[in-house]
């Protein structure tokens, strides 16, 4: 199946993420902050990236315009759990700095593997 790159700051969700996408046949590596992601990506490229938005180090937003710059046909999907009054906005500012599809957290398991799905088959 498909190499993702999940990033994420919270263990838990990276480990539900990764038994997740691993169940489905594909491959999973892992990033705490978006820095971790990025380089690697840059050492290891994947087909398709899952991004938290709030990290430490480097936020989720600055990660989706750096990667969309150098790559810009990455299939990036953002996820959010953020406060309730700012989940919203950083899911729409997400998306329009190039996330391909957005989720709140906590996201429907089924839901996100069908964007999964769709994004690496080109819907």
């Amino acid at each position: 199946m498909a190499k993702i790159l999940v990033i994420e700051d919270d263990a838990e969700v990276r480990e539900l993420l990764n038994a997740l996408l691993s169940r489905a046949g594909h491959t999973v590596r892992e990033a705490r902050d978006g820095r971790e992601g990025i380089h690697s990506f840059r050492t290891s490229p994947s087909d398709l990236i899952i991004t938290d938005l709030i990290m430490p180090h480097k936020e989720g937003l600055e990660t989706i315009i750096d990667l969309r710059q150098e790559f810009p046909d990455l299939k990036i999907i953002a996820i959010s759990g953020g406060s309730l009054g700012n989940r919203d906005n950083y899911l729409k500012t997400a998306k329009l700095c190039g996330a391909s599809r957005i989720f709140h957290k906590p996201f429907d398991n089924n839901e996100l593997l069908a964007a999964v799905h769709d994004l690496l088959n080109g819907s």
